[in-house]
């Protein structure tokens, strides 16, 4: 079984508003990169990771007219994905949504939000005291984490939730005073969402299901200058409830060493590049006896991607983030 992770650029803007896929010479959302040069990399990509599901971060819209599900699936028609299914969960208004490609000859997947007392559905809001001053504060999810109840055809089942945690760049900032206010305020609030995540993760492990959290936590090691002011971040408050991935134990852990990268952002200003642990698959530790293996898709760093040109160019051009998969025996 393999399980991957794609954080996918301004994919939204491959789609006409009925939801038709553009291949042409106009530009997409990507810097000096074509729509139809985009698109013919996804598809490489996603052909070459080969994943019995993939969970696309910042797929396609769901509006008035549009429809993720219903974009998503004549991607996968038009170049022969075997990933021809895809479902989602709760929409959200930002343009970016979370859905699930997955190969229904492998998997049967249900959308199934579930609530508990100390975390609800992540369509709801949660309640939490986040500076210590005995008023709870309101958290929502401007992306509602996506919580799947999986099958396998040979019966294992496991709840998959995939999740894109708030980004914590000062956006309308005025001032520095107000950017740093700004800062602080989205890290608490990530911290927050990562709690509730955390939350949800410790009810299934309680029950004994096999969990599988993945996505985009927008926090790696050395993203800002406030990640040690909670003391804590947010992949590590996902992971105490009982999830394992190893890069984020490379990363967060006592004696970090190399910290391995999933993302690639270029800085103009200088001429160089920003490389961050931004996206894990962790997994509970019922399937830590079934020979897990995980992988980052970097076209420089994973040996496999580099030797091979079409693959290292495509993974540069579908966007700014590399896939991860994790792979474990059924």
């Amino acid at each position: 079984m393999r399980l991957a992770t794609y954080n996918i650029e301004w994919f939204a803007n491959l789609f006409d508003r009925n939801d038709r896929l553009i291949v042409d010479d106009s530009w997409s959302g990507r810097h000096d990169v074509t729509k139809a040069q985009q698109v013919e990399a996804i598809a490489k990509v996603l052909t070459a990771i080969d994943a019995d599901a993939v969970l696309v971060v910042e797929a396609p819209n769901t509006g008035k007219r549009q429809n993720t599900v219903r974009a998503l699936q004549a991607f996968a028609e038009v170049f022969d994905l075997r990933t021809s299914q895809a479902i989602m969960g709760f929409p959200n208004d930002t343009h970016q949504e979370l859905a699930l490609l997955y190969d229904p000859n492998v998997l049967s997947v249900r959308h199934d939000p579930r609530a508990a007392d100390d975390a609800p559905r992540f369509d709801a809001e949660f309640r939490i005291d986040l500076d210590v001053d005995a008023t709870q504060d309101v958290v929502q999810f401007s992306k509602p984490p996506m919580e799947l109840a999986v099958q396998t055809k040979a019966g294992f089942e496991f709840r998959l939730i995939g999740a894109h945690l708030k980004s914590k760049a000062p956006h309308g900032a005025g001032s520095r005073d107000e950017a740093i206010r700004i800062s602080i305020a989205n890290r608490r609030k990530q911290l927050a969402q990562a709690i509730w995540l955390s939350r949800r993760v410790a009810n299934h492990v309680a029950k004994g299901d096999p969990v599988v959290l993945l996505g985009d936590l927008n926090d790696g090691p050395g993203l800002d200058e406030f990640e040690h002011l909670f003391g804590r971040s947010s992949v590590e408050i996902v992971l105490q409830a009982g999830l394992f991935d190893p890069h984020a134990v490379t990363a967060h852990g006592p004696c970090a060493g190399s910290v391995p990268s999933t993302a690639r952002f270029a800085r103009p200003e200088n001429g160089t590049f920003l490389e961050a642990l931004l996206d894990y698959i962790t997994s509970s530790a019922d399937l830590q006896s079934r020979r897990p293996v995980w992988r980052i898709w970097h076209p420089f760093r994973d040996a496999d991607c580099h030797a091979k040109p079409e693959l290292r160019e495509a993974l540069l051009t579908a966007s700014d983030h590399f896939p991860v998969t994790l792979d474990f025996e059924l």
